[in-house]
């Protein structure tokens, strides 16, 4: 998921009930919406343009992980039509932004 600028919708939950964790690709808008996503599954975030220092504390720009073997990159924008940022996503298996 991305971009959620602070909101909540208790259908996060439902959509999520089949998943061992979540991923957010940034924006995530508070620390409110970071804490009860995280409370419900393990969270695994970055964060994005409109994120304040808190989140920034709490998530950073760029997550690189392993799950399963597959490599996985996650950040909030990976650039613009005709100037995407390859240079550090080439290695993963999955890239989310």
């Amino acid at each position: 998921m991305s971009d959620t600028h602070a909101y909540w919708d208790e259908k996060y939950l439902e959509y999520f009930e089949s998943c061992d964790e979540i991923w957010h690709a940034g924006d995530i808008g508070s620390v409110e919406v970071a804490e009860k996503l995280a409370a419900f599954r393990p969270l695994r975030a970055v964060y994005g343009n409109i994120d304040g220092q808190e989140i920034r504390k709490m998530f950073p720009q760029v997550n690189r992980f392993t799950v399963d073997g597959a490599e996985v990159l996650i950040k909030h924008i990976g650039g613009y039509p005709g100037k995407y940022v390859r240079r550090n996503f080439l290695s993963a298996d999955t890239l989310i932004y």
